[in-house]
C-alpha cells in the first residue's frame, strides 16, 4: 500500500511543525527546571575519571515530568552502607529548545571543561523545584520517540537524587546554593582574629624569704593521675605566707612521670628552704591497689633577697591560641622571673612560676609577646569558593560559607585536617584568621545513619555464635 500522498513523511516543514507542537506541549504541561551543566576541573589521564568539577551556570528551561505517581518505585534501596535514597525522576526536554538556548553557551566554554556540548550530558545537574532537590543526570535517551518523520525532537533525562561529594557549586541562584551549603559541609571552623593584650599587676615584690623555685630531683614513674604537692609551713604564720605549688605530668616512651613543679603562691617569711612533699593519689577503683605513681622528689630554693611574691592578671586579653612569652625588665644583680601563663579559651587566667626571680627593689616592667602570628591577623572577609590554606598544616579547602560576626567558616574539598591555633589564609581575599576549634564531622548528613543501622542490625543478625550465612 502506498504512503499517504498528502504527507511527505519527513519533509523539513513537517518536522518543524511537529517540533513546534512538542515545544507548545512542554510549555503547557511541563514545569520549569534549572539545567546546571558540569564543568570539569580535573580528570584522570588513565581511566578518564572526573576528579574535580564545578557547577557555576544555570539555565531555566521547561521540562515534562513523566513520573505521575511520585518518584520511581523501588528507587530507595538498602545497602550495607545504609539506605540509598535515589528518588529517580524522568524529565523530557525539547531538543530544539536545548540546542538553541543552552548549547551555544556550553560551546563557548573551554573544551577541556565540557566533555560533550551538543546534548545534555550524564553528570549534569537539574534542580527540581517541586521537591526543592538537585538531581544528577544518569542517562540521556535521545532516540525516543524513535525517528518520527525521520528525526528526533526530545531528550529524555533519567535522573537520580544528587549526592554531594565536595563539588564547587555556585549557580547564583540562592535557593540552590543555600541547599548545597546545608548538605555539603565537610568542616566547620570557629575562627578568631587579632586579640587584645593581657594586663598584669605585680602586687608584692618587697617581701623576703619567698620561694624562688622548686627543683625536681626525681621524676618518678606511674603517675597516671596528677599528684598533690605540699610545702612546709612558713615561719611567718600569716595569711598566704605558706607557699603552694602544682605538679605537671608528662608521658615519655610510655612512662608517666612528673615533668616539673610550678609555684602558684611563692609565700614569704622563709628563713631556710621549705620541704617539698609529693603525694600520690590513692587508687580507689574497684579492685585497685596502691597509688598512681611513686618515686618523685623535689627540693626548694628561696630568694636571697626580695623576689616577686604575687603577679595578678587584671585583664586576661583574648585570642591567645599560641602560648605568649612574658618577659620582665632587668635590674642590677636581679634574677628575672620565669612564668607560664594558664590559658582558657584564648584568655590568660593566671600565671604559674618556674622562677620568681630575686634582687628586685621595685616592681619591674613586663612585656607580653604573642608568638606565631597572633598579633598580625587581618580581620577581612573570606570570599565564597576561594581556596584557603592552613599555614601550619598546609591543608587546602574551598570556602562554602563565612559569618564574620560569629567567626564560623564552613569549608569543603579538604585536603587534610586543620590544626587548632594555625592561621587560615584566603588565597583571593588574603583574610587571615586563627583556628580556635573545628568539627569535621557532619552530624546532620542524611547519608550518615550507618552507625544507627549497625547498632540496630546487631539485634537482628547475631554473628557471635555462628555465621547465619553458612561456613565454607
Amino acid at each position: 500500500m502506498a504512503l499517504n500522498p498528502f504527507f511527505l513523511q519527513g519533509s523539513a516543514n513537517e518536522q518543524y511543525l511537529l517540533q513546534d507542537l512538542i515545544n507548545e506541549h512542554l510549555k503547557t504541561y511541563g514545569i520549569e527546571v534549572y539545567y546546571i551543566p558540569r564543568k570539569v576541573l580535573g580528570q584522570d589521564n588513565i581511566i578518564r575519571e572526573i576528579e574535580a568539577s564545578k557547577f557555576d551556570d544555570n539555565f531555566a528551561i521547561e521540562a515534562y515530568l513523566e513520573n505521575f505517581d511520585g518518584y520511581a518505585p523501588g528507587s530507595d534501596i538498602m545497602t550495607k552502607f545504609g539506605i540509598n535514597l535515589q528518588n529517580e525522576v524522568t524529565l523530557v526536554l525539547s531538543k530544539e529548545r536545548f540546542e538553541e538556548f543552552i548549547q551555544p553557551f556550553m560551546a563557548e566554554v573551554d573544551d577541556t571543561q565540557m566533555l560533550i556540548d551538543s546534548r545534555p550530558r550524564e553528570g549534569d545537574l537539574v534542580y527540581f523545584p517541586l521537591g526543592e532537590r538537585l538531581f544528577e543526570v544518569k542517562r540521556v535517551e535521545h532516540e525516543q520517540p524513535f525517528y518520527q518523520l525521520g528525526t528526533n525532537y526530545t531528550y529524555k533525562l533519567q535522573c537520580e537524587l544528587f549526592q554531594y561529594e565536595g563539588e564547587d557549586i555556585d549557580t547564583s541562584i540562592e535557593v540552590i546554593d543555600d541547599e548545597v551549603k546545608e548538605i555539603g559541609y565537610i568542616t566547620t571552623l570557629t575562627l578568631v582574629g587579632q586579640g587584645t593584650t593581657a594586663e598584669l599587676r605585680i602586687d608584692n615584690f618587697g617581701r623576703t624569704g619567698t620561694l624562688q623555685k622548686i627543683v625536681l630531683t626525681n621524676d618518678g614513674a606511674g603517675y597516671t593521675r596528677v599528684p598533690t604537692v605540699s610545702i612546709s609551713t612558713s615561719p611567718a604564720l600569716l595569711p598566704n605566707s605558706t607557699a603552694e605549688a602544682v605538679a605537671i605530668t608528662t608521658v615519655k616512651n610510655g612512662v608517666h612521670s612528673v615533668d616539673r613543679i610550678l609555684i602558684t603562691n611563692p609565700g614569704f617569711g622563709y628563713t631556710v628552704p621549705p620541704t617539698v612533699t609529693i603525694t600520690s593519689i590513692a587508687n580507689t577503683a574497684p579492685g585497685g591497689q596502691g597509688v598512681y605513681g611513686t618515686g618523685a622528689a623535689a627540693t626548694s630554693v628561696i630568694a636571697a633577697n626580695t623576689g616577686i611574691a604575687s603577679i595578678r592578671v587584671i585583664n586576661g586579653g583574648s585570642n591567645y591560641y599560641n602560648t605568649p612569652i612574658i618577659s620582665f625588665g632587668s635590674s642590677t644583680g636581679a634574677t628575672q622571673p620565669v612564668v607560664e601563663p594558664v590559658i582558657v579559651d584564648g584568655v590568660i587566667t593566671s600565671l604559674l612560676f618556674q622562677n620568681t626571680g630575686s634582687g628586685y627593689s621595685f616592681a619591674p616592667p613586663y612585656l607580653i609577646s604573642r608568638t606565631g602570628a597572633d598579633g598580625t591577623l587581618s580581620n577581612t572577609n573570606y570570599q565564597y569558593n576561594e581556596e584557603v590554606v592552613g599555614q601550619a598544616s598546609s591543608v587546602t579547602a574551598k570556602v562554602r560559607d563565612w559569618n564574620y560576626n560569629t567567626g564560623v567558616l564552613k569549608v569543603g574539598i579538604n585536603s587534610g585536617t586543620f590544626y587548632v591555633g594555625e592561621e587560615i589564609v584566603g588565597s583571593a581575599s588574603s583574610a587571615r584568621w586563627k583556628v580556635a576549634s573545628y568539627n569535621d564531622y557532619d552530624e546532620t548528613s542524611p547519608y550518615d545513619q550507618n552507625e544507627e543501622f549497625e547498632t540496630e542490625g546487631l539485634s537482628i543478625v547475631d554473628f557471635s555464635e555462628d555465621n547465619p550465612f553458612g561456613d565454607f
